[in-house]
C-alpha cells in the first residue's frame, strides 16, 4: 500500500488569539498538502491546538474564567480564520481531548516502567515564559537571562525527570546520518550545535499545588505533565498511535501508512522542543531512525524588523486582512513574499502591489482580454489543431517541469514566480500578435492559434496555481467552462492534466467574469 503524505504544523498555543504569523505557517502546510493532493498522493493534514499549560492557567484566572472555558473561546478563532483561509486539514487537534489524553498518559507510563522517568528536587531559576527551569548555557555574556525567557523566578522543588541527556549520542549520531532531518540545511547546522550542549535531563512534570491545568501523571496524581511533553505527542495521538503496542511496527496499519510526517515549525521552536524533546522522545519509545520526521522548519514574519508578538503590541491581524482584502490577497502575498526558513517583514502595501500586479495585470487581465474576444468573434469557440501553435514547443507557456522543482522542494515563491513568468508570456504573445488586427485582415487560423494557445496557458496557469488559490483556480476554470462537473471540488485539478493540448477543437468557454478585482487605495 502507498505511503500517505502525513503533513502537520506546530499546534498553536491558545494562550492568545492568532496573528499573521500562525497564517503564514497554515497556509504554507495547506499549500504542500493541496500539491501533493494535485500530483494524486493521498493526504493527511493535521492541525489544531495546544491548550494546556500555566500561562494559559494565569491568563484564564486574569480574565476572570475557568482555563477551559478561556482555551474554548480562543480555540474557535484559530478555528474561525482557517476556515476564512481556506485552510482544508484532514484532523483537528486539541491537547483537552480524551483521545490524547490516553496517549500521553500511555507514553508516561511506558517511559516511567522503562526506568526512562525518575523523580528528583531541583533548585535554580524558572523561566515563566518558556515553562523550564534554566541553567547557566541559557545565560548571556553579561551573566544574565536574556529577554526572551520573559520572567526568571528563583524556584525549589520536586518534580519528575526523563534521562534526556542518555541519548545524547543517539541524536548526534541520527542528525550526522541524516542530512535533510531539518530542512533548511542551516537550521540542522543550529539544532547540532545545540545537541551538543544538552547537559542534563527534562523536567517533565508540574505540581499541582502550582499548575493543576494539564494532563495528570499516570503514576503520580499529585502532578501534571510539562506542556511541551504533552503537545508534542499530539503528532502521533491523532494519527493513529497505540500507546499501548511497544514497537513502530506492530502499530496499527493506519497509523504506519501514515508515518513519518513531514513537520512544519516556527524557527522558535526547533530548539529545544521539536529537535531535541520530539526527537528523543520518539527514539525512546521506539520509533526507528528511519521513522524520525522532517522538520521544514520556517522563519517569521516580522513588524519594522521585529517578531509579531501580543506582549509586544506588534501583531497584525489577519482577520482585519481578510475581510479587507480577501482570502485569495493574503494567501498569495504570504506565500509569494518570504523565502521558506528566512524572516521577511510583513509590508500592507507589498501585499496590494503583488495582488494588483501578478494576479490582476497579468492572470486577470489575460482573461478578460481574450475571453470577450472569443465570444466577440469566434462565437466563444476553440478552433484549430491544440499543435498548431505559433510559438516554438519548448517556449510555449505552461510548462510543469520548474514548478515541479519548485513545490517538491517546498519552494512555493519560486514556483509563484513561475506561473508569474508563464502569463507574462502569454500576455505578450497577445500583444506581439495582436490578433484585433489580425481579425481585420482576415488570418483567422493564426488569430485561432493565439486564441488557442492563451486559452489552454490559462487552463494549465489554473491547475498549478490552486494549491495557492483554490477559488481562483476554480474561477479560471468556469470560464473556460472546463470540468464543470466538478465545480468546488479539488479533484477538479490534477497535475496530470496539466498537459499540452488538453482543451479540444470546438470547445466552448465560458463568459468572462472579473477575477481579481484591482484593489485601489487612497494614496
Amino acid at each position: 500500500m502507498p505511503k500517505t503524505f502525513f503533513i502537520t504544523t506546530a499546534i498553536d498555543y491558545t494562550n492568545s488569539p492568532p496573528h499573521v504569523g500562525h497564517a503564514y505557517e497554515k497556509v504554507l502546510a495547506d499549500v504542500i498538502a493541496r500539491y501533493h493532493r494535485l500530483k494524486g498522493d493521498k493526504v493527511f493534514f493535521l492541525t489544531g491546538v495546544d491548550q494546556h499549560g500555566q500561562k494559559v492557567q494565569q491568563s484564564a484566572a486574569k480574565a476572570g474564567v475557568p482555563p477551559a472555558e478561556f482555551v474554548k473561546e480562543i480555540t474557535q478563532k484559530f478555528v474561525n480564520l482557517w476556515k476564512k483561509l481556506d485552510v482544508k486539514y484532514d484532523e483537528w487537534a486539541e491537547t483537552t481531548s480524551d483521545r490524547h489524553k490516553r496517549v500521553v498518559q500511555g507514553i508516561l507510563q511506558r517511559l516511567f516502567d522503562a526506568g526512562q522517568i525518575y523523580k528528583d528536587k531541583q533548585a535554580g531559576y524558572y523561566s515563566v515564559r518558556q515553562e523550564q527551569f534554566l541553567t547557566d548555557k541559557e545565560r548571556g555574556p553579561d551573566g544574565e537571562f536574556g529577554p526572551e525567557w520573559g520572567q526568571v523566578e528563583f524556584r525549589e522543588e520536586e518534580n519528575y525527570y526523563f534521562k534526556l541527556s542518555q541519548h545524547k549520542e543517539w541524536l548526534l549520531r541520527y542528525l550526522d546520518n541524516r542530512q535533510d532531518a531539518v530542512i533548511p540545511d542551516f537550521r540542522q547546522t543550529e539544532l547540532r550545535n545545540a545537541v551538543e550542549r544538552i547537559s542534563g535531563d527534562l523536567c517533565i512534570s508540574r505540581p499541582k499545588s502550582r499548575l493543576d491545568w494539564g494532563i495528570e501523571l499516570p503514576f503520580d496524581k499529585d502532578f501534571v505533565t510539562y506542556v511541551w511533553f504533552d503537545a508534542l505527542t499530539n503528532y502521533i495521538s491523532f494519527a493513529g498511535y497505540d500507546p499501548s503496542l511497544s514497537t513502530f511496527n506492530s502499530q496499527p496499519s493506519t497509523f504506519r501508512d501514515k508515518w513519518p510526517a513531514l513537520q512544519i515549525i516556527g524557527k522558535d521552536v526547533l530548539v529545544p522542543a521539536h529537535g531535541i524533546y520530539w526527537l528523543i522522545m520518539l527514539h525512546t519509545i521506539g520509533f526507528p531512525d528511519d521513522q524520525m520526521p522532517q522538520l521544514l522548519d520556517h522563519g517569521w514574519w516580522n513588524l519594522g524588523g521585529a517578531k509579531m508578538s501580543k506582549s509586544a503590541g506588534n501583531v497584525v491581524d489577519p482577520f482585519a486582512l481578510v475581510e479587507k482584502y480577501g482570502s485569495d490577497a493574503l494567501r498569495y502575498y504570504l506565500m509569494s513574499d518570504i523565502a521558506t526558513g528566512q524572516d521577511a517583514d510583513f509590508d500592507e502595501e507589498r501585499l496590494v502591489q503583488l495582488y494588483n500586479t501578478s494576479l490582476g495585470n497579468r492572470i486577470g487581465n489575460l482573461l478578460n482580454r481574450v475571453l470577450p474576444f472569443f465570444h466577440r468573434h469566434r462565437a466563444g469557440t476553440l478552433r484549430g489543431s491544440p499543435g498548431y501553435l505559433l510559438i516554438d514547443q519548448s517556449e510555449k507557456p505552461g510548462g510543469i517541469a520548474s514548478y515541479r522543482k519548485y513545490m517538491d522542494e517546498n519552494d512555493i515563491g519560486m514556483a509563484l514566480e513561475d506561473l508569474a513568468a508563464n502569463a507574462t508570456y502569454a500576455n505578450q504573445l497577445v500583444e506581439r500578435k495582436a490578433p484585433w488586427q489580425l481579425i481585420k485582415t482576415g488570418e483567422l487560423a493564426e488569430v485561432d492559434a493565439v486564441l488557442y494557445t492563451v486559452a489552454e496557458s490559462l487552463r494549465i496557469i489554473a491547475i498549478l496555481i490552486s494549491p495557492v488559490l483554490p477559488n481562483a483556480a476554480h474561477g479560471i476554470f468556469d470560464q473556460l467552462n472546463w470540468k464543470m462537473e466538478l465545480s468546488g471540488k479539488e479533484e477538479r485539478f490534477s497535475l496530470a492534466d496539466a498537459e499540452w493540448g488538453r482543451l479540444a477543437d470546438g470547445h466552448v468557454v465560458g463568459k468572462p467574469v472579473p477575477l481579481f478585482p484591482r484593489i485601489e487605495t487612497t494614496e
